[in-house]
């Protein structure tokens, strides 16, 4: 109650709120057959609409799951053409330098593919 006014709750939520709330509880109807039969139907109807964001978040954990093998092989890729890319330039460097020198300079490499 504000300003000596009732109001209902919904009206404290922005817009774009509200068309998610509306859309959560639409989404709800296919279990009216279920929640319609519950000693407290409001509390019933919040768990369907549990249900229904549970199944939501699986369908886009299994989505998420089939990209995600392709692009670790792609970063696996990326990586391994970028170490080719830095040993070429390096060995171009230090050509003709001694095997110690080429040593440490692998290593730089090494510590620089970490990043």
């Amino acid at each position: 109650m504000f300003n000596n006014k009732i109001e209902d709750w919904k009206d404290c939520l922005r817009e774009d709120e509200k068309e998610t709330l509306q859309k959560l509880l639409d989404g709800t109807k296919k279990f009216k057959c279920a929640f319609s039969k519950a000693d407290d139907v409001k509390v019933a109807q919040l768990w369907c609409a549990l249900l229904e964001i549970k199944r939501e978040i699986d369908e886009i954990k299994g989505m998420l799951a089939k990209v995600e093998e392709p692009f670790k092989t792609i970063v696996e890729i990326g990586d391994m053409e970028k170490r080719r890319v830095i040993e070429r330039i390096v060995s171009e460097i230090i050509k003709g330098y001694d095997k110690e020198t080429q040593e440490a300079t692998q290593k730089l490499v090494d510590s620089l593919m970490k990043f």
